[in-house]
């Protein structure tokens, strides 16, 4: 992965939310924010202790094992980003329907 972003002049939008459930990310929670990230236009990231990976790649999202009590940053360009986030927030609140 590379650092760089061909887009510099773009900021980026980046919000941060708290893993719940009590399983943490699996497989299925793995694939809904995989659902929400393919429907927007563009590069998303989600970063975890300094590890980032592409937020439409579902072995990438299981890749940071992310467990309850996590915290993930997603980043996204500013154009899409309040809508991303109502409705990333929204998943992550309903703790991906495990519970």
């Amino acid at each position: 992965m590379s650092d760089s972003d061909e887009n510099s002049s773009e900021e980026n939008f980046s919000f941060t939310l708290e893993v719940s459930n009590k399983m943490g990310i699996h497989a299925r929670p793995a694939a809904m924010i995989v659902r929400i990230a393919s429907r927007f236009n563009g590069d998303i990231w989600v970063e975890k202790e300094g590890e980032k990976v592409n937020a439409k790649s579902i072995m990438g999202i299981m890749m940071l094992a992310a467990a309850k009590g996590t915290i993930l940053t997603f980043f996204t360009k500013p154009k899409e980003g309040s809508e991303f986030q109502k409705e990333m927030s929204e998943l992550f609140a309903s703790k991906f329907q495990d519970e």
